[in-house]
């Protein structure tokens, strides 16, 4: 698995940004793919699979609900 990924969800992370959201992502691509840094003919499919995972990744942080967790 991807160890270099680091948990974002509180109360682990309770800043997590859409950078912090998008290397998540890059790493992620990265393993899946192979590919540090892809070759230009798969670089559109590459960033676009960032981009994809970074907001869907947005969208699970912003839709879970951690129990027990102490609101601002």
């Amino acid at each position: 698995m991807c160890r270099s990924i680091k948990t974002l969800r509180p109360p682990f992370e309770t800043d997590a940004t859409e950078a912090d959201m998008r290397a998540a992502a890059l790493q992620y691509v990265r393993k899946v793919s192979g590919f540090r840094q892809p070759a230009a003919h798969n670089a559109e499919a590459f960033e676009r699979a960032v981009a994809d995972i970074t907001e869907a990744t947005v969208r699970l942080l912003g839709a879970l609900e951690v129990r027990g967790a102490q609101s601002a």
